[in-house]
C-alpha cells in the first residue's frame, strides 16, 4: 500500500522519535493513503517560506503482525480515542491506528467538546456531515 508523509524535510527513514504528544493517535509517524490530501498538507509548508516534501513509502502490513485499532467514521468510539490521546491519557498499545483525521473544521467541533461547550451527542452529531480524511499513525 502506498502511503504519503508531508514534511519540511526528507524523511528517508521514518521514525516516532520526532512526533510531537497528544496527537490525535498519540505519538506516532503519520501518513495517509490519500495522495491530494497530502498534497494539500506539504502546501502548508510552502505558505509558511518552507521547503515542502511529500515523502511516499510503500507499506505492508497484516492485522494479524500488527495489533491494528480502525475507525470507520467519526463515531463515539473514535471521539474517545481522540480524547484521551489528545488529553495523554492513551494506555493502549496499538501498533497502528487508522481513522479519520481531525481536519480544521473537525477539530473546531473537538475544541468546543473539549472546553465543554458541546456534549458528545452534540459533537458527533455535527462530525457525522464531515467525510473522513484518513491518517495511519505508526506507533
Amino acid at each position: 500500500m502506498k502511503l504519503y508523509h508531508s514534511s519540511n524535510v526528507s524523511v528517508l527513514h521514518p521514525d516516532t522519535e520526532h512526533s510531537r504528544d497528544y496527537l490525535d493517535f498519540g505519538k506516532g509517524f503519520y501518513l495517509t493513503s490519500l495522495y491530494d490530501q497530502a498534497e494539500k498538507y506539504a502546501q502548508r509548508f510552502s505558505r509558511r517560506q518552507q521547503d515542502a516534501w511529500l515523502n511516499t513509502y510503500e507499506l505492508d502490513f497484516s492485522p494479524d503482525q500488527w495489533k491494528v485499532l480502525e475507525f470507520d467514521s467519526y463515531d463515539k468510539n473514535w471521539l474517545d480515542f481522540v480524547s484521551k490521546c489528545r488529553a495523554g491519557d492513551d494506555d493502549t498499545d496499538y501498533d497502528i491506528v487508522i481513522g479519520g483525521i481531525a481536519n480544521d473544521r473537525v477539530i473546531q467541533t473537538l475544541d468546543r467538546y473539549f472546553e465543554g461547550e458541546l456534549s458528545a451527542d452534540e459533537t458527533l452529531g455535527l462530525l457525522k456531515y464531515q467525510k473522513p480524511n484518513n491518517q495511519y499513525c505508526i506507533r
